[in-house]
């Protein structure tokens, strides 16, 4: 079971962050971090930044699936040849983050982008119908 943190206030971010559950996976799979994203807001959709050092396009998934936006991958440890590691901050394993959307979001135009270990996710706004009006005809 897992608690669901609240939704973001109305007028504001366009997502709520159901809490990183622990997902049923091979020992191989399974998840050793959760990723630090920042989220901002901008009048077209949301940006997402999450920090990803040592993860590679060939290392990293991203699917929308039910409004849920899963970030699922792997950092690989970079062995320099001739050294030994003494101190490391940053995390090294499988790493899974999601996101449930709600219907302000428009799922088919989301992008990424990966660039210097940081991956950009932007979440544009759905377009709202336009209110108009319709002509009613007689035989």
């Amino acid at each position: 079971m897992r608690a669901e943190q609240p939704e973001i206030p109305s007028g504001r971010a366009s997502l709520r962050h159901p809490g990183d559950a622990a997902i049923e996976q091979p020992v191989e799979q399974q998840v050793v971090f959760t990723p630090p994203i920042d989220i901002f807001e901008r009048p077209d959709g949301l940006i997402l930044l999450a920090d990803l050092p040592g993860v590679t396009l060939e290392t990293l998934e991203l699917q929308v699936q039910d409004n849920r936006l899963t970030l699922y991958g792997r950092v690989q440890t970079q062995w320099l040849e001739g050294v030994q590691t003494l101190h490391q901050e940053y995390p090294i394993g499988h790493f899974l983050r999601s996101f449930i959307l709600n219907d302000e979001v428009d799922h088919e135009k989301i992008t990424a982008r990966l660039a210097h270990g940081v991956l950009e996710v932007f979440l544009p706004r759905a377009t709202k119908a336009i209110p108009r009006k319709i002509e009613v005809k007689t035989d």
